[in-house]
């Protein structure tokens, strides 16, 4: 992995002098990411084969599991890598502590967010000596107050148990991913990091069925409110995104990995139904749908089907996305082609599918039948982290294939 950095982490490591062999050790770890208002995103992450060429790193949240196997020591420093999202913690290492900063590679000039760790705490908030005695267990209408609109309908979902609370939050444009918690005396904590950005939400129960809180992230706070509703549900995740009236087919041609120029024109997708998945891959949510498409493709891929990608970067530049594309079609293990479509901006997309209006979402995934026509489009992804929605994404998903394969 290319470090934007590099002479600055080469400063640290050199300032570092050799430790007295005590060795790095093992085990479950509390970390703290700092988010907006002085407050501290925390999380837990297990640490294996310290102290040795095979460390990995595992972030925990919930039944999440993202695993990190590219760890460099030099002395009391440690950086552990996050290639997926082209990001990293370099950290100094006491006997049962970290101290260091979370940096996003890809941002010039990142001065990081604070990082600090400490071995041996398995809780990722302290419990509490009288939690309430109202279950947020269940469906809520939640809503982002002067971040998203106002208006927007988001879906929040959440069981517990023991006084752990885990769950999602549901967007029109995807999910919170894992969130794990606990009950406090007025309400529910939950937090996450997965490698790309913390997330802190603090709740607080009015009556039985309404709650308010705050939303945190790195670099902002946004008020939310929630409603319970047992038939909580998003917009018609098929009515956000459509073609302009009169306009039925895409016409992109764009480079693959190899440079090799593809369009659908091409023998290999003529005739066959076609999924065209619009990702990038920093985004949390088209690594979750690449999750579910890579082994459905291998599964169903002699039937008729093909899948196609269409990568939108954080830079308009082939080496930088080859590089990341390529590691998220290793880590997947990702069979079909996915090709680079620029710079992640409204106006790529505009440019690359002017067919399409009203996009909003990474991932947004297209439905092409067996004559090149478009007919649905799917804004976002319900991950796994969602539960119910998920399943009902992927029921959804087969069927809408098999109705296309059988025309």
């Amino acid at each position: 992995m290319k470090i934007k950095n590099y002479l600055f982490f080469l400063m640290i490591l050199s300032a570092c002098t050799p430790r007295s062999g005590e060795p790095r050790q093992d085990g479950i770890w509390r970390g703290e990411l700092a988010v907006a208002d002085n407050k501290q995103a925390p999380f837990l992450f297990e640490v294996k084969n310290a102290d040795t060429d095979s460390t990995t790193v595992t972030l925990i949240n919930g039944e999440e599991r993202v695993l990190l196997k590219n760890v460099g020591y030099f002395a009391d420093t440690a950086v552990i890598f996050i290639e997926s999202f082209d990001a990293l913690i370099a950290t100094k290492i006491l006997k049962d502590s970290m101290d260091g900063h979370f940096f996003k590679n890809y941002l010039e000039n990142d001065a990081g967010i604070p990082f600090k760790a400490e071995r041996g705490k398995t809780s990722r908030f302290e419990p509490v000596a009288r939690p309430t005695s109202v279950p947020i267990d269940g469906k809520w209408d939640v809503f982002f107050i002067g971040g998203q609109s106002d208006t927007s309908r988001n879906v929040g979902i959440f069981t517990t148990e023991n006084q752990i609370v885990t769950g999602s939050i549901l967007t029109n444009s995807g999910d919170l991913r894992f969130l794990e918690g606990i009950v406090t005396e007025d309400g529910v904590k939950l937090s996450a990091f997965s490698g790309l950005s913390p997330y802190l939400i603090e709740i607080r129960f009015l009556d039985k069925n309404t709650f308010e809180g705050e939303f945190y992230t790195a670099k902002s706070k946004t008020k939310l409110t929630g409603i319970r509703n047992d038939r909580a549900a998003l917009n018609d995740a098929y009515s956000l995104a459509k073609m302009k009236p009169g306009v039925d087919r895409l016409h992109f041609q764009l480079p693959n990995m190899e440079r090799e120029s593809v369009s659908l024109n091409d023998g290999r997708y003529k005739g066959k139904v076609l999924i065209v998945s619009i990702l990038g891959s920093w985004c949390p949510n088209c690594i979750d749908e690449a999750k579910f498409l890579a082994p459905w493709y291998k599964e169903n891929k002699d039937r008729g089907v093909e899948i196609l990608g269409l990568s939108f970067e954080r830079k308009d530049d082939f080496d930088y996305a080859k590089e990341t594309v390529n590691r998220l079609k290793k880590a997947e293990d990702i069979r079909y082609d996915i090709l680079f479509a620029g710079k992640a901006a409204p106006a790529t997309i505009a440019e690359v599918l002017p067919e399409i209006e009203n996009f909003s979402s990474y991932p947004t995934t297209i439905f092409i039948d067996k004559q090149g026509k478009v007919r649905k489009i799917h804004t976002g992804f319900s991950g796994p982290a969602t539960g119910l929605f998920y399943r009902e994404f992927q029921a959804e998903f087969n069927a809408l294939v098999d109705s296309l394969l059988a025309e």
